[in-house]
């Protein structure tokens, strides 16, 4: 389970790396809004580069998060509990 979990934060954080990639690439690479517009509709689906940006950072967040708990569960695994 220890291995399942690491496997789920890195995914996330993987996947929160590329979100943040793919919006900040549409934000600087499409200056006219004409084209802002498009891009966005065409590579991230819906919403804003913004919006991407951040969920992205959740992502990572959360990766981050979920990778603790999971080093935190291997050192608990080996040991007895405590009656």
């Amino acid at each position: 389970m220890v291995f399942l979990g690491r496997l789920i934060a890195w995914g996330l954080v993987i996947v929160g790396a590329v979100r943040i990639g793919a919006g900040f690439w549409v934000a600087t690479a499409f200056p006219d809004p004409a084209d802002y517009a498009a891009a966005t509709a065409r590579y991230l689906g819906s919403g804003t580069s913004g919006e991407w940006i951040d969920s992205g950072l959740y992502m990572i967040a959360a990766g981050v998060a979920f990778g603790l708990l999971t080093r935190i569960a291997s050192r608990r695994q080996g040991s007895a509990p405590n009656d």
